[in-house]
């Protein structure tokens, strides 16, 4: 009976504790973070946060919170990343809650100085997930990228976030990385990190103003253009659209791209990859290590501009030929610019020279910027063209 009397006494005790989180936050006491921008100004960091105005978010059309931008734009300057964090409560009349976080953009200035300790604090912090987009300022601030807005997405951040989603599975010179992906590429000996680069075009004294969103033609636009390239954590230069999509078809990350082959005299033929596959094979030959590239696409005809007879077999033939030393070119060509002018190993060949040969990466590892250089790389391309269209011949062949 007495043993009865604690245990109910205990309970009671507890109940307490049961009514909810220790650690709860009312939604009225956070800003909502989206986006996140980072620059290195001198010495000192720059963060601009992006936070969702909910009143005009969720505002009715000819509401009075319908003249007020979106979202609002908090900035300021700090010794280190962390402080800046802590040092917005300055600023925000609310806490910065960055668990929704959908896209992070280095500046370049700060890509250029090293992302590491700055990835370091992010990583670090529980209440950041690792599913958002990171991505770099090309010849710009990651504040002026913030400070931008955009049309059919109410929230800037979230536009570049989908666009990037979107564009990574049907256009094959950007990539989508994440915080995980990232941190993994930089403590991983043998392959260097690449991020999409984003731009801006047009008036930035408009960008940032409800002026710009109110055009049918936005004074300013952003657009996703070009591959950050890394040694290590730190930006040593830029892919062009080319050489991004051979970096893309090396790393097997093609869903979905147009490929433009010509036909005949000056004219194209326009492919659009449905399934691509590339499968990497290294080896070390007396203690020389090499690369094979060998990719396998599948390709539908989308647009024709030469008279051509899609209708019979050896045009076919001929088309997949050319389509082969097209995707080839491309990749040899952004491996030969990646060894010579920037001598990072982005497509993971060295990682490719660990697993098939441990002993001899271990001898390489340690040199391996120089052998990688050097490194010879054969490349096979096989294409398969799947569909013709609805239609059969081109029309500009038809048309007298």
């Amino acid at each position: 009976m007495k043993r009865k009397l604690i245990l109910t006494l205990v309970f009671v005790m507890l109940l307490p504790l049961l009514g909810g989180c220790w650690n709860h936050r009312e939604l009225n006491q956070l800003a909502i973070a989206l986006g996140l921008g980072i620059d290195k100004v001198g010495d000192k960091y720059r963060l601009s946060v992006q936070v969702v105005d909910p009143e005009q978010v969720a505002a009715k059309k000819g509401g009075a919170a319908a003249e007020r931008t979106p979202v609002i734009l908090y900035s300021l300057t700090a010794d280190s990343v962390f402080e800046a964090v802590r040092k917005m409560t300055i600023a925000s009349p609310r806490q910065i809650y960055p668990a929704h976080l959908r896209i992070l953009v280095f500046g370049e200035s700060a890509a250029r100085d090293g992302i590491g300790k700055i990835l370091d604090v992010i990583s670090r912090n529980w209440e950041f997930r690792t599913d958002f987009f990171i991505i770099v300022a090309k010849g710009t601030t990651a504040f002026d990228i913030m400070d931008s807005l955009t049309q059919l997405e109410k929230i800037p951040a979230m536009k570049l976030f989908s666009s990037l989603r979107t564009s990574d599975k049907i256009w094959g010179p950007t990539t989508s990385v994440t915080l995980d992906k990232l941190v993994t590429q930089l403590i991983t000996k043998g392959k260097e990190p690449v991020l999409t680069g984003i731009q801006s075009f047009g008036d930035r004294s408009i960008g940032g103003t409800l002026e710009n969103v109110k055009r049918t033609k936005p004074a300013e636009r952003l657009r996703y253009g070009g591959l950050a390239v890394f040694k290590r954590d730190k930006l040593i230069g830029w892919l062009n659209q080319r050489d991004s999509l051979g970096y893309a078809y090396v790393n097997d990350i093609i869903r979905s791209t147009p490929n433009r082959v010509p036909c005949s005299k000056g004219r194209n033929i326009m492919l659009d990859v449905i399934r691509s596959k590339t499968k990497m094979k290294g080896d070390v030959v007396n203690g020389k290590p090499r690369i094979k590239v060998m990719v396998r696409q599948e390709v539908n005809v989308e647009e024709v501009h030469c008279k051509i007879d899609l209708m019979k077999p050896e045009t076919i033939s001929e088309l997949e030929k050319k389509a082969n030393q097209h995707v080839k070119a491309l990749i040899e060509h952004a491996v030969k610019t990646v060894q010579k002018k920037y001598k990072a190993d982005i497509f993971g060949f060295g990682e490719e020279i660990h697993r098939s040969d441990p002993k001899a990466w271990k001898k390489l590892k340690d040199n391996w910027d120089a052998k990688f250089a050097q490194l010879p790389v054969t490349v096979e391309v096989d294409t398969k063209i799947r569909r013709l269209g609805t239609v059969g011949n081109p029309l500009i062949k038809e048309i007298k």
